[in-house]
């Protein structure tokens, strides 16, 4: 038996999405989004926008632009699943997890792991 290939892929809402944006990533989002033979999840990763500063008004609207972009562009969500980080409470619930879990040592091993001032 094959297994089926999951794919996640998400943007940030933290500025009017721009040409950068539908060449990096969108485009490829929606492609995908045309297969039956995968699945997928593509979302706006609205929680991860907190990190910068930012407007709530502008960062609503932000998010609701982002979404009616994907729908713009093509997403087939008929196919793939599309939401918002926010509206799935166990992605909060999770990081709560592994906040409590992963001591800061090992975070600062990692060269995904971006340092900055706030968390030195």
């Amino acid at each position: 038996m094959a297994k089926q290939e999951t794919i996640v892929g998400g943007i940030r809402p933290t500025n009017k999405l721009h040409v950068g944006n539908y060449l990096g990533a969108l485009k490829q989002f929606v492609e995908i989004s045309k297969h039956t033979d995968k699945t997928s999840f593509f979302f706006i990763v609205d929680l991860h926008a907190l990190t910068t500063p930012f407007e709530p008004k502008e960062l609503r609207q932000n998010i609701l632009d982002a979404t009616a972009t994907y729908l713009a562009a093509g997403f087939d969500h008929k196919n793939s699943t599309l939401f918002i980080q926010s509206h799935v409470q166990e992605h909060s619930e999770l990081a709560w997890i592994f906040s409590c879990i992963t001591p800061l040592g090992e975070l600062q091993r990692m060269t995904q792991y971006k340092r900055s001032p706030h968390n030195t």
